[in-house]
This record gives structure tokens, C-alpha cells and sequence, in this order.
């Protein structure tokens, strides 16, 4: 079987952790031992999100006194990928030796022209009090917008229409090798191949990158068990298998589960007899087993 793994922030940092590169490592360890008990005798292809580090460059950046303008976006996303990559690969290699692991610094194309650049939706970076974020509104010219109690800054969020290095990535793939590939939903770029100040959804990315690898599974996983429905009511309850069409009518968060419900619906609705799953990064196994989280297949799929 062939399975694209989304592995979601909290497999890198969750809320409250600190920034360090420690903290960040012993969670990619966590993921990585996870992900190896459940794929063996797979084709594993993983990619990851970046929206915290990202975000904490873009600080440092932005506030650095020795910089005549911040680093744009695009930069910090490459700059990222190479770190989280470096990190997923070498736990990669210490969890299942024998195996060839490659990290593939990856550019998606988007529109310049995209929706998206007049609505920012992408969360990044850490929490700020309100007097805090809009402080920084003020200084930088940032979108900063509530998640929770709590405010983060929002950058536009671009379609994923092609990724750039695909056909290396399907080489190296069909060659046996672990791939880690299109991390924090590729390094945004135009049809020009020019940077863009963007980030793309790294969800949205892994079901373009899923289909057009022709995976049997895609796994978004994250800190959730499942979609729930009825979240936050006395209602709430886990949803073990959906349609794209009733998933759709869900209209869940855009900055939290909206975009893998999105991200789960394409590949599904792509991928005729594949299945995509939404659930948590500890329970990898049972996903796989059709025990736990949420299946999304097409009508024609389901019992």
C-alpha cells in the first residue's frame, strides 16, 4: 500500500510548548516511532506542517536590527522545510534501518491571482495577548486575527495547483525510498517560479501530492481523535466514516479542521477506491485498521 502521512503541528510543538529545538525533536521522535510500527511494509511518504517555526522566524525577522527588510515567506518556508526535514529524516533512519530516507526541499505553484491573498486565513506563528498582537499589526503590518482566547497572525493560504518536483518524488518513491516531501505545503511559488508571501496549507498540498502519486491512503493526522460532530456541545460525538458531499456540509473552522476536511474530500473524490483519514498521530495503527478516526471515501466506497 502506498500512504502519504500529513503529520499536523502538534507533531512538532503543541500549544504552550516552548520554541526550543528539544521540545520539537522528542515530538518528531514520538511521530516517527508511531508512523514506523504502522507503515512497515508500505511505500511511506510523509510531509509535515511548519506554521510555528515559520512564524517564529518570521519574528526574529521582522525585528532583527541588522535587516534592511524581513525575510519574505517563501524563504522562511524553504528555510523550514530543510530543518524539519533534516529532523524527520535522521529519527526516519534510527526507526527503520535498512531503509533509504530522503528529504526533498519542494516548491508548489499557486495563482497570484487566488482568492486567498485578500482573505488570510493561515494561522502562524505563536499566541499573542490582544494588546500584544495588535502591537505588532501596528509595527509590521500584519493580519493578525483570534484563535481561541488568544490572538496569531494570518497570511494568505493559495490553492495548491502543481507541485514542482513530483516526478523526482514519484521516482524516488517507486525506488523503495522514504520520502519526506512538500513540507509545510511546499515552498509557494508563482508558474514563474518566483517566491510568493504566502503559505500554502500543507493539507492541501499532501491530498495533491497523494493523487498525483496515486496513493491507496492519505493520513492527516493530528491531535484530534476524529472529526466530531457536534464539537464543543453535550452532543458531540466521533464520526467513523463520511461522504466528501456530507463532510462538505459540515462547513467546519477554516483555521483548524476545515482545510484536512477539505484536503480529505479531494483526495477521495480523486483517488476512486482510495481512502482518506483524519485522526490522531498516537493512534496510527487503528487508523490503518479501520478502528479509529474518521474514513472520508466516495459514495460508491461506503457501506
Amino acid at each position: 500500500m502506498r500512504i502519504v502521512a500529513a503529520l499536523g503541528g502538534n507533531a512538532l510543538l503543541r500549544r504552550g510548548d516552548p520554541l526550543d529545538a528539544s521540545v520539537q525533536i522528542g515530538h518528531i521522535r514520538k511521530a516517527v516511532r508511531s508512523l514506523a510500527v504502522a507503515t512497515t511494509g508500505h511505500e511511506l511518504v510523509i510531509t509535515h506542517g511548519n506554521g510555528p517555526q515559520v512564524g517564529l522566524l518570521a519574528v526574529e525577522s521582522a525585528t532583527d536590527p541588522a535587516l534592511s527588510a524581513p525575510y519574505p515567506l517563501d524563504v522562511l518556508g524553504a528555510q523550514t522545510q530543510g530543518m524539519i526535514g533534516y529532523w524527520l529524516a535522521r529519527e526516519l533512519r534510527r526507526a527503520m534501518p535498512g531503509h533509504e530516507v530522503v528529504a526533498v526541499l519542494t516548491e508548489t505553484v499557486i495563482a497570484r491571482d487566488d482568492p486567498a491573498f485578500a482573505r488570510p486565513t493561515k494561522f502562524v506563528g505563536r499566541t499573542y495577548s490582544t494588546h500584544e498582537a495588535h502591537r505588532l499589526q501596528a509595527e509590521h503590518g500584519w493580519t493578525v486575527r483570534q484563535d481561541g482566547a488568544a490572538w496569531r497572525r494570518v497570511v494568505p493560504s493559495p490553492d495548491p495547483s502543481e507541485i514542482v518536483e513530483l516526478p523526482t518524488i514519484a521516482r524516488l518513491v517507486d525506488e523503495g525510498c522514504l520520502v519526506i516531501a512538500a513540507g509545510g505545503g511546499g515552498i509557494p511559488v508563482d508558474p514563474d517560479h518566483q517566491g510568493v508571501e504566502a503559505v500554502v496549507d500543507k493539507d492541501l498540498t499532501a491530498a495533491l501530492l497523494a493523487e498525483r502519486l496515486r496513493a491507496d491512503t492519505l493520513l492527516l493526522l493530528t491531535d484530534v481523535p476524529a472529526v466530531i460532530h457536534d464539537y464543543g456541545t453535550v452532543n458531540a460525538r466521533p464520526i467513523r466514516q463520511i461522504t466528501p458531499r456530507a463532510l462538505r456540509a459540515m462547513d467546519l473552522p477554516k483555521g483548524s479542521m476545515g482545510p484536512k476536511a477539505e484536503a480529505a474530500c479531494r483526495f477521495a473524490e480523486h483517488r476512486r477506491g482510495a481512502v482518506a483519514i483524519i485522526g490522531s498521530l498516537t493512534d496510527t495503527t487503528a487508523l490503518l485498521s479501520g478502528t479509529a478516526g474518521t474514513r472520508i471515501e466516495n459514495e460508491s466506497s461506503c457501506t
